[in-house]
C-alpha cells in the first residue's frame, strides 16, 4: 500500500533531499528541474528540454542505504525493551552493508532486463543513475532474544530516490522520490527472513518503475516545459 508521508531530512552522501519536497504543496521547481505528473512515484522533477532518446547504457552509482535518524533510539527505548533485544550500532552497519549489496544487485538486474547495458565508464550514450533507499524504518527487526517471531503490521517503510544525469557532462536531467510501506498491510508475524523478503520486493518494484520511467521519457523526449 502506497502512502505519502513526511520526507527524509537528508540523504547520506552528497545529495540532500529538501524537506519541502514532501510538504503539503511541493515546490514547482527543484535545482532547475520542473515538477511533472508522475505515474508510479510520489514526486518527479525533470529538466525542460532533456532528451533521453540517445541513452542505451547506464552507469549505476552504489545505492545509498540509510535508516531513519531516530529509528534505533526509538526502538531501543520502547517500553519493555530489554538489553538483549536492543539494536546495536554493529547491527545497523551490518544491515546497511547487506542492504547496499542487495540493492546494487536488484537495480543492475532490472536495467539489464529492461534492455540496457550496465557499464562502469561515462560515454555519449550512457545515463548515470544514482539511487538511494533511505529513511528505513523496520517495525519488527527480530533481534535474537530467544524468540523467532515478532508481531507487527507492515514490515516497515522506506523512502526511495533516483537521480539521472548525463554521464559525460554531469548535467542533471531528472529526479524522483517515493515513499512506501514494505510488506502486506495488516498485523502479521514478522521474522528477519520475512522482513528481508518484503524489503527486497519493495526495492525490486522501485527498480522496475525506474526503468519503465526512463523508457517512457524516451517517448516524450525532448521534455517540454
Amino acid at each position: 500500500m502506497k502512502r505519502l508521508g513526511l520526507l527524509v531530512g537528508a540523504v547520506a552522501g552528497c545529495m540532500m533531499v529538501s524537506a519541502s519536497a514532501y510538504a503539503a504543496k511541493p515546490p514547482d521547481t527543484w535545482d532547475g528541474l520542473v515538477k511533472v505528473a508522475a505515474k508510479r512515484l510520489d514526486l518527479a522533477y525533470l529538466q525542460p528540454g532533456a532528451d533521453f532518446r540517445g541513452y542505451t547504457k547506464v552507469m549505476l552509482d552504489p545505492t545509498e542505504v540509510a535508516f531513519h535518524k531516530n529509528w534505533q533510539r526509538d526502538y531501543n527505548n520502547s517500553s519493555g525493551r530489554g538489553l538483549s533485544a536492543r539494536v546495536s550500532n554493529s547491527d545497523i552497519q551490518e544491515a546497511i552493508t547487506k542492504g547496499v549489496a542487495a540493492s546494487n544487485e536488484i537495480f543492475a538486474e532490472a536495467w539489464t532486463k529492461g534492455g540496457y547495458i550496465v557499464v562502469t565508464e561515462p560515454g555519449p550514450d550512457v545515463l548515470r543513475i544514482k539511487t538511494g533507499i533511505v529513511n528505513v524504518w523496520v517495525n519488527a527487526p527480530d533481534v535474537q532474544t530467544g524468540r523467532s517471531l515478532s508481531f507487527a503490521p507492515e514490515a516497515g517503510r522506506a523512502t526511495f530516490f533516483v537521480e539521472a544525469r548525463d554521464s559525460q557532462t554531469g548535467a542533471l536531467l531528472g529526479r524522483a522520490i517515493d515513499q512506501r510501506y514494505a510488506g502486506d498491510a495488516g498485523p502479521n508475524w514478522r521474522t528477519s527472513v520475512s522482513n528481508r523478503g518484503d524489503f527486497r520486493a519493495l526495492v525490486a518494484t522501485w527498480a522496475r518503475d525506474g526503468v519503465r520511467g526512463v523508457n517512457e521519457l524516451k517517448a516524450l523526449s525532448p521534455i517540454r516545459q
